[in-house]
């Protein structure tokens, strides 16, 4: 299957069988909604105090809004299946759009089989049941979360785009519930939280939370990763686009509003923030607000898993694409299901990553659950934020080299338009990428006092270890699949004219 345009044929990866039109309009929002919106990072925004609610708006303004313009307008005119991986082929070849997508990708693994297993077993130990630190329970948990959201990616889209939906809800509901329930807390007990808070932005400030409300806020391209199973991606994802960014800002904003309104200022915590806040707030329920609290932590759980499981439906696509193309290692990882037109192989692939990644972790931590959310974090932080250093420049070739390709929404101001917005966008991921892999440099350039181990809980060379041995490590990966991969090419191609 292909996306036809009236432009001359745009070159993409060979035919994958089982793909079926299932998303629509509402569909692609309710999956960027699941993707995107991340529970981990509201609680790591809020330890920000008052300015992060500051930098939350700030940055929605001046990144999240000409990001948003960007990708709108690429990924309606650009709507074939892998999205990112086929913008980055068709204007930097396929080299650099394999490791590119390989980046994007090993993000999603890590986030799963880190932060977001870890905040699912801190939530359900804290508020529904308790497992224990390092027990079988534990360990049991960990795992059944990783793989009911590989399973939920593995079965077809046109039934797994229900969980993500579910999820998308259950998770807009779950945000609006706190903030109300806090405004509610606030209007009997006094909004404690905001006595203390300074709301005025400063550089370490910036420079400590610009990495995770980048973090925060980008992915939104992510659906198009499924272009050849929308219905009109034409014109459905630049208003899916924008819905769901407007959502996203709202959801992010509002809640840590909320959270820092009636939370103590310095009891914010990353790992626990949103739950400890509703367990504050839920006692204008009185006696309901026991299980209204375990009600809600099963629901913030189920947006964890469904969130996991969003973003593996489209990355898992978008690694899936660069394999089929002989991009990365074997063709064959590539495959789709004839059946249920999902990338089983790269889908178990992601599993058992995430799941070593999980057990490393849990090791690493020796009990600390906090020391690792926070490095783990930063190394999807990392990992994530790098592919976007190819991924934007990409987009500008593309509206420069292919002003014919039909381009249904546009950015305002023509091609002087779309670069002053990928500079601006190009800036932040720079600054933030930068903070994400050198914590401290920067504050040290301004004269801020930065102590590593204090903010970290680590040592700077285990930090650096941590997080730049998994760069060298992602890049050591991806010249082997490529080297794999063209050796593949050659023997393939070498069949293909004795065939002929």
């Amino acid at each position: 299957m292909s996306t036809k345009l009236s432009s001359p044929e745009l070159p993409a990866p060979e035919a994958t069988p089982g793909l079926r039109r299932s998303l629509r309009r509402f569909d692609i929002t309710a999956m960027a909604v699941a993707a995107v919106i991340s529970f981990d990072t509201v609680g790591q925004i809020a330890t920000g105090g008052g300015e992060a609610a500051t930098w939350t708006a700030a940055i929605a303004l001046f990144f999240l809004l000409p990001y948003a313009l960007l990708f709108a307008e690429t990924g309606a005119a650009f709507p074939q299946e892998g999205g990112p991986y086929m913008w980055v082929k068709l204007a930097l070849g396929r080299p650099a759009a394999a490791l590119t997508t390989l980046f994007y990708w090993v993000t999603n693994p890590i986030w799963l089989g880190g932060s977001l297993v870890f905040l699912a077993a801190e939530t359900w130990d804290g508020f529904v049941f308790p497992l224990g630190s390092g027990t079988f329970a534990d360990y049991a948990f960990k795992i059944v979360f990783v793989w009911a959201a590989i399973l939920t990616a593995v079965v077809s889209l046109s039934r797994g785009k229900w969980i993500t939906t579910a999820g998308a809800i259950v998770k807009v509901l779950s945000l609006a519930l706190f903030t109300l329930t806090a405004v509610a807390y606030g209007a009997q007990h006094g909004f404690q939280g905001l006595t203390d808070a300074d709301f005025t932005p400063t550089t370490a400030g910036f420079l400590a939370l610009v990495p995770i409300l980048l973090f925060a806020y980008v992915g939104f391209e992510a659906p198009n990763a499924a272009g050849e199973e929308m219905h009109d991606p034409q014109r459905d994802v630049p208003a899916a686009l924008g819905r769901s960014a407007t959502i996203a800002a709202c959801c992010y904003l509002l809640p840590v509003l909320a959270l820092l309104a009636v939370v103590p200022a310095g009891k914010v915590t990353g790992v626990g923030g949103f739950m400890e806040g509703a367990r504050l707030v839920f006692g204008v329920y009185g006696a309901a607000a026991g299980p209204l609290l375990t009600l809600t932590a099963v629901m913030f759980v189920f947006a964890l898993l469904t969130q996991g499981s969003a973003w593996m439906i489209v990355s898992d696509r978008m690694q899936a694409m660069a394999a089929a193309d002989g991009g990365f290692f074997s063709r064959a990882l590539g495959a789709f299901h004839p059946r249920l037109g999902t990338p089983v192989r790269t889908n178990l692939l992601s599993g058992a990553v995430a799941t070593v990644f999980m057990l490393a972790a849990m090791q690493l931590a020796d009990g600390d659950a906090a020391a690792v959310f926070t490095v783990v974090l930063t190394v999807a932080v990392t990992t994530l934020l790098l592919s976007y250093l190819v991924v934007i420049p990409a987009l500008v070739v593309l509206r420069l080299r292919r002003p014919e390709v039909p381009r249904p929404y546009q950015v305002p101001f023509g091609n002087r338009g779309f670069v002053a917005c990928a500079v601006l966008v190009y800036a932040w991921i720079l600054i933030g990428s930068w903070s994400a892999l050198f914590p401290g440099v920067l504050e040290g350039l301004f004269g801020i006092d930065y102590v590593f181990t204090e903010v970290w809980g680590v040592s700077r060379l285990a930090f650096e270890t941590f997080t730049l041995g998994t760069v060298a490590l992602l890049l050591l990966v991806g010249a082997v699949g490529l080297g794999v991969a063209a050796r593949e090419n050659k023997k393939r191609e070498k069949r293909n004219r004795v065939t002929e």
